[in-house]
């Protein structure tokens, strides 16, 4: 579950909040290391010095979430542990209800105020106060819908326990969306810390309201009552600091509040289609098999973390970077800021997924036991979709207030998986993930050719090609490098193959990107400058 919805472009102040040079890391310990360390990072990029980098704030975003990422990878590694396949097959319906709701209720107007708080210098507190009128509105009307639908999602997942759980979920979305506007209003304000730590400290209590109730009772009602208690806390916590930050204009605004349906409704639509097209996969197979299947499927598709993270934060950045060069109408910064974001994520990404394809019997064994061995083929293609995840056209498409193309493009994308995916599936499961493969590869493709209109640029132009073609052929040289570790591991416990695969490929990764004049100098003395502060934490 994201705790974020899909967000919209903003501007504001883009300097990290952190000041390491009145906190070197030798007086400051461990944290004072880090923190120098991940200043230094961001300069690892060509950008210019007008539009600086999207990769401080974007770390900065991300290290909350980072640390969180280690109590969210126990989620289920604990339940698959705890609940038997049928039971975690229930779990997994439930959450793909709420997933759902979620996605689609808020229809973009929590996302709206990226757009609206950066241009609006007066009403800024009526915004807010608009959107969660409207977010709480939609929410309890549609915890209303859930509850008279309960009935017959049960019949259509073939379940009979949902009915007892499927109302709770409803009011666990109610109150995700209540709180949905915190990160943003953080983000807007340049605030990059506080929302770091904000989504970190979520994704941490989630984890916890998840797994305890798991451990002492083994039932998935106590993990949902777990999960509302806090929601309920975090909802609290940001209604409270929304309304001492807006104090005195913390109103809603109806004329104000048109301006906003009529800017987030087309991107809200948009949003409800991608919604469903990554849904529908999941509710195919419930409607089609058991949740024993199900559960099957879903653990194939297992979204790395790392990937979702970095690319979210580096994507909010660019968005917020791309609409301040707008307003200064300087479009060659526009199209540096693309280049920079899709090289650097590729950089990241690509390795990332040939570890995972090499790796992809030992992550679900490791993960999820021996009783998923069938997710192994599953996982192994979901994951080179990660490939087409450094292109983040959707960010461009709305910088560029593109949000009848964006739903368009998801209808297309949705289309392609309800009318091939159910005759796939007839082959099996792997067949019915290739077909998710097709349908995300063509959206990227129709994706570019908008963007290339957009920036005004030729196809050699549009993305920094020989870059990415390095990149993948590095990160297939790594992956064929970890491949043959494992051969010669075969034997041995698979905790140690997972461990020697990613540590020789990714050494071998970082080799090829040294060796092979993929970073300049500037770079290659930024990162030895990085390398010897994190080096700093031995000595501490």
């Amino acid at each position: 579950m994201s705790s974020a919805e899909t967000k919209q472009k903003a501007s504001g102040s883009m300097g990290s909040p952190y000041n390491s040079a009145s906190n070197p890391p030798n007086q400051k310990g461990v944290a004072g290391a880090i923190r120098s360390a991940l200043e230094t990072l961001p300069r690892l990029g060509r950008e210019s010095s007008e539009t600086k980098s999207v990769v401080r704030p974007a770390l900065v975003l991300m290290s909350g979430r980072t640390l969180a990422f280690v109590f969210t990878f126990l989620i289920p590694v604990v339940l698959v542990r705890v609940f038997d396949p049928a039971q975690f097959g229930t779990y997994k319906q439930l959450f793909l209800v709420f997933s759902t709701f979620y996605g689609i209720a808020p229809f973009g107007i929590a996302s709206s105020l990226y757009y609206f708080l950066p241009s609006t210098a007066q009403g800024r507190g009526e915004c807010v106060a608009n959107a969660l009128l409207a977010l709480g509105t939609i929410g309890l009307i549609g915890a209303g819908a859930l509850v008279i639908a309960t009935p017959k999602l049960a019949v259509w997942f073939d379940n009979p326990q949902l009915t007892a759980y499927l109302p709770w979920i409803g009011l666990y979305a109610l109150l995700a969306m209540l709180s949905s506007c915190l990160e943003i209003v953080l983000i807007v304000q340049g605030k990059y810390a506080y929302a770091s730590a904000s989504y970190g400290l979520s994704d941490v209590m989630r984890a916890a309201a998840l797994i305890l109730p798991a451990l002492l009772f083994q039932r998935i009602g106590w993990l949902l009552a777990g999960a509302i208690a806090v929601a309920l806390l975090r909802t609290l916590f940001a209604l409270g600091y929304l309304w001492r930050r807006f104090r005195g204009s913390f109103t809603p605004d109806l004329p104000l509040l048109k301006r906003q349906l009529a800017y987030s409704l087309p991107f809200g639509f948009a949003v409800c289609v991608e919604v469903l097209q990554t849904g529908f996969p999941q509710y195919l197979v419930s409607h089609r098999f058991d949740p024993v299947i199900l559960a099957i499927f879903a653990v194939g598709c297992l979204e790395n973390p790392l990937v979702e993270l970095l690319g979210t934060s580096a994507g909010d950045v660019m968005m917020v970077k791309m609409q301040a060069a707008l307003a200064m109408d300087r479009s060659r910064v526009v199209l540096e800021l693309w280049h920079e974001t899709t090289a650097k994520l590729a950089l990241l990404f690509f390795p990332i997924v040939a570890l995972v394809v090499v790796a992809a019997h030992e992550i679900i064994v490791l993960v999820y036991t021996d009783r998923y061995l069938a997710s192994v083929p599953i996982l192994m293609i979901w994951a080179s979709m990660a490939l087409l995840a450094p292109v983040s056209v959707e960010g461009v498409l709305r910088v560029f207030a593109q949000t009848r193309i964006l739903l368009i493009l998801n209808v297309v994308r949705l289309s392609i998986i309800a009318a091939v995916m159910p005759w796939a599936l007839e082959y099996g499961l792997v067949a019915g993930t290739l077909v998710v493969v097709l349908a995300n590869t063509v959206f990227k493709m129709a994706g570019l050719l908008r963007v290339k209109m957009l920036l005004h640029v030729s196809v050699m132009e549009l993305l920094p090609w020989r870059r990415l073609m390095t990149f993948l052929g590095m990160a297939i040289a790594a992956g064929a490098v970890a491949w043959g570790i494992r051969y010669e591991l075969s034997d041995r416990a698979i905790p140690l193959m997972l461990a020697s695969e990613t540590a020789v490929g990714a050494l071998t990764y970082g080799i090829l990107v040294w060796s092979l004049n993929v970073l300049s100098d500037r770079e290659k003395s930024a990162l030895r400058e990085a390398v010897a502060k994190i080096g700093n934490l031995s000595i501490l």
